[in-house]
């Protein structure tokens, strides 16, 4: 059978708790509801006592009725039958009722906690972990164990009851007492030994329900893709793997719960013959009265209800057992990127230092190696190099995106590792090259940029980039709803509204991880008027492919293979004849320079007005335009 689950493994770090461990970490979300729950718990005790004296009362009409009591002791004691079964009903129905409400105070402050530690994680997490599995552990798996928790809170009632009734029958008849408890031994026992085989099953079964939100996520975000490529069908192919291991492993598990939902009614069945037969013949033989037989007859049946009623629901409990596991997982799990300590960091005078570092997304294959690099307060520095030689790996390290193995991350000469976190990155300004919007408006998606900020500031914010122009074009100016991810805007009016929010942010520090690679000229020149002003004053740090960016740094940084190979400003490193050199040979000459035309070539490299090649496009052998060539993409 495992081979026809091959496929649905656990996350790396997922971990197995013990029933008692769930117990305990469930209890404190339900601080604050202490006099809910001591009425919940009052209710449980009245039903499960008014549950427990009926089938006495039954047994006392029983014999009242066959004896010489008068019929208005038979009388009275139907309408205490009536009085208690009302009350019954009545707490249990308040019991149920307010548990639904406290259940779903308890699901909010779970799903709160799981979804903060989703987002607290690091990137490197969210590179192994696909987020739809993310999704079904937030939404999915607290609705599966909030079904657990009220499922019990529901079989503790009739539990109590079972105790209660278990007391009369000992007090009534030992013998019949001792065989009915014996039968509820062996009945417990086998769902007991069941149950880590079930918690096993289940558990493949929420992965597999996993990798199905997971793979449905990332197909539909992709269609366009797809659709583009005709992949459609490849597309329906992938979901009916991972759909078939969900299949699979719902088959075993069902197929498991239909073998021993049986066994156990089986047993029900077997201990209700064994007390009939033992009990009628006390009766015949005098030593049990009519009475007390009708009572043993009752509380059988009310004995084997929550016996069977666990057996019914042990799909859910153990579905709900394995989806408090995945929880509580997901928020136990600590991020790569820890801090040692929390100092205040009120704002940053911007001088970043990476000393002796090694880094690598996984420990065996280094990006950086030994990378030292010392960036002065107020200066703007561009990061040039080939696809893959560790740019973008540099800034996600200023970042605290990801942890680095080996040296230290300086900001102002403090260790990074030594900072608030949320404190040192409001002192970072980030716009990359794809630009995210969340659903709301335009405004909303500026306004993350400073939280608390007011319209004015938002406005001010909007109108500081490409002149506030783009404003115009929007149907409804800066109340223009925008879809998940913006996909309602244009890219270039994306990554406006993006650097609109990092202007009202307002931060010590700015990173463009090749900000304007996605933008038409136009705009891109818009956009460098407010960057410059934007930039004034203000650490940058750029991963740059365009030269009109380059050239405006203070300093250019050379990596190749995830090491810093050269440095120094744009002129200098063309008349050093190195790498710079001949990244601008093969990559930068035929874009536009940003200089005056009198300033001439530079360094023995032609400009490009006199490369026999339009300005500003490049060409492939054969002569066709190809484009602005994105040399430097992380």
């Amino acid at each position: 059978m495992a081979h026809l689950l091959e496929g649905i493994d656990p996350d790396g770090y997922d971990r197995a708790y013990g029933d008692r461990e769930l117990t305990r970490r469930i209890v404190p979300y339900f601080r604050g509801w202490g006099r809910v729950v001591a009425f919940v718990t009052a209710a449980v005790i009245v039903a499960a006592v008014a549950g427990s004296a009926a089938p006495v009362l039954v047994a006392r009409t029983v014999d009242s009725a066959a004896g010489e009591d008068g019929t208005g002791t038979v009388a009275l004691l139907v309408a205490v039958i009536v009085v208690t079964g009302a009350a019954a009903w009545l707490f249990t129905f308040l019991q149920q009722r307010l548990t639904g409400t406290l259940v779903g105070d308890v699901v909010l402050k779970l799903r709160a906690d799981a979804f903060r530690a989703a987002t607290r994680q690091d990137m490197a997490f969210y590179d192994s972990h696909p987020t739809g599995a993310l999704v079904s552990r937030v939404t999915n798996d607290t609705q599966s164990f909030a079904t657990l928790i009220t499922m019990v809170l529901g079989l503790l009632g009739q539990v109590l009851m079972i105790l209660l009734l278990m007391v009369a029958l000992f007090v009534i008849n030992v013998p019949l007492g001792l065989l009915t408890a014996a039968v509820a031994g062996v009945i417990v026992a086998v769902s007991l030994g069941f149950r880590r085989v079930a918690r096993s099953a289940s558990q493949q079964q929420q992965r597999a329900l996993a990798e199905v939100h997971g793979y449905v996520q990332e197909s539909l975000r992709g269609i366009a893709v797809a659709r583009n490529y005709r992949g459609e069908e490849a597309a329906e192919a992938g979901l009916r793997e991972v759909n078939g291991r969900w299949f699979r492993a719902s088959v075993r598990l069902n197929r498991l719960f239909s073998g021993v939902f049986p066994l156990l009614i089986s047993l029900t069945g077997l201990g209700t013959v064994a007390v009939v037969l033992v009990g009628g013949h006390a009766v015949e033989a005098g030593g049990v009265s009519a009475g007390e037989w009708v009572l043993f007859l009752e509380a059988l049946a009310l004995f084997w209800s929550p016996l069977t009623s666990i057996a019914s629901f042990w799909n859910q409990l153990q579905q709900g057992l394995a989806a408090g596991e995945r929880i509580f997982a997901l928020i136990d799990r600590e991020p790569a990127v820890r801090q040692l300590q929390q100092l205040p960091v009120p704002r940053l005078r911007g001088d970043l230092e990476l000393r002796d570092v090694t880094f690598g997304y996984s420990a065996d294959r280094p990006v950086l190696k030994d990378v030292s690099l010392k960036i002065a307060a107020g200066e703007t520095v561009a990061l040039v190099g080939h696809t893959g030689a560790g740019k973008s790996s540099v800034v996600r390290l200023l970042m605290r995106a990801y942890e680095f193995q080996g040296g230290r991350v300086l900001a102002d000469g403090q260790d990074v590792r030594t900072l608030d976190l949320d404190q040192y990155r409001r002192c970072l300004g980030v716009v990359t090259q794809t630009p995210f919007l969340f659903s709301g408006t335009v405004a909303d998606n500026i306004g993350l940029g400073r939280p608390g900020a007011d319209r004015e500031e938002i406005e001010a914010a909007a109108r500081a980039v490409a002149g506030g122009d783009w404003l115009e074009q929007l149907p409804e100016g800066l109340d223009t709803p925008t879809d998940e991810g913006g996909r309602n805007l244009s890219t270039g009016q994306r990554q406006i509204i993006a650097l609109a929010r990092v202007f009202l942010q307002d931060a010590s520090v700015l990173i463009l991880d090749e900000a304007t690679a996605s933008i038409d000229p136009l705009t891109e020149a818009q956009i460098q008027e407010g960057l410059d002003v934007l930039a004034a004053d203000r650490t940058t740090i750029v991963v740059a492919h365009r030269l009109p960016t380059v050239r405006k740094a203070d300093r250019i940084v050379v990596v190749d293979d995830g090491r810093v190979i050269e440095q120094g400003d744009h002129t200098t490193l063309l008349r050093r004849n190195g790498a710079y050199s001949r990244l601008y040979d093969r990559y930068f000459r035929y874009q536009q320079p940003d200089v005056d035309p009198a300033d001439g070539p530079v360094g023995g490299i032609p400009d490009p007005a006199d490369a026999g090649h339009s300005r500003g496009t490049a060409r492939t052998a054969d002569g066709e335009e190809a484009g602005t060539v994105d040399a430097f993409s992380k």
